[in-house]
């Protein structure tokens, strides 16, 4: 895997093991990165400007760029396994942006959730670009790849946890939420929401008020909002 940028590098050097290998950039700027990439006693190849575009799929790489091991993805059982109490999850019911995606963990990272569950079709999937928006949180908030979320959800409420979900109909304002138990936020898909068969499965949902002109706030965004309101409440 390709991955890039300063702040997905400082995750990943924390376990050098997971790195195969470096570029920089030939002129690069930053001589701390380089001492770094020095210390890991790592294999790295300086190329010119045209080939840190091309290798990084002309994306803003920042002068680094790493081929990495794959990101460990989680089956439930060992998610379920990892949970403090009361747990914490988020399930993400098609997110297909990989911008909203890394976002999303930049977010379960800050706030403490302790695994995101995402659907193995109809999603993003853990991209260098969802990586790099993460800002490396793809590597510290577990990930599991699930194929039929509904069926997940109802395992996990089998196991106590109250499955909310955010959307504008037939919900309660989300200042009025139950928070302070085990719980799964359930993110629904920028264009279409939760679906039917997931929505079955959400115990009430909540709705983040709108005043202007604006009927709806990006999905990451909204995943923000709610996931601090939870953090406030605990």
């Amino acid at each position: 895997m390709i991955v890039y940028g300063k702040n997905v590098f400082t995750m990943i050097e924390k376990d050098a093991d997971l790195i195969e290998q470096i570029y920089l950039l030939k002129d690069l700027k930053d001589k701390r990165i380089l001492q770094r990439v020095q210390a890991l006693k790592l294999p790295y190849t300086f190329l010119n400007r045209a080939q840190m575009d091309k290798k990084a799929g002309n994306v803003h790489h920042q002068g680094i760029i790493c081929e990495t091991q794959d990101i460990k993805t989680y089956s439930y059982e060992e998610l379920l396994k990892k949970a403090k109490t009361p747990g914490l999850f988020v399930a993400l019911d098609g997110i297909q942006d990989p911008h909203n995606l890394g976002a999303i963990l930049r977010t379960c990272d800050c706030t403490g959730v302790q695994g995101v569950f995402i659907t193995k079709h109809n999603s993003s999937p853990l991209t260098p670009t969802a990586i790099k928006a993460s800002t490396g949180a793809a590597y510290t908030v577990p990930v599991s790849i699930v194929t039929n979320l509904s069926q997940t959800l109802r395992n996990l409420k089998k196991e106590g946890y109250w499955v909310v979900g955010s959307d504008m109909d037939n919900a309660r304002d989300y200042r009025e939420g139950i928070y302070d138990v085990p719980l799964v936020l359930v993110i629904g898909s920028e264009g279409k929401g939760i679906s039917p068969l997931v929505k079955k499965q959400c115990d009430y949902m909540v709705s983040l008020p709108m005043v202007g002109t604006i009927t709806s706030l990006n999905a990451s965004v909204a995943c923000a909002v709610l996931l601090y309101q939870i953090f406030s409440n605990r």
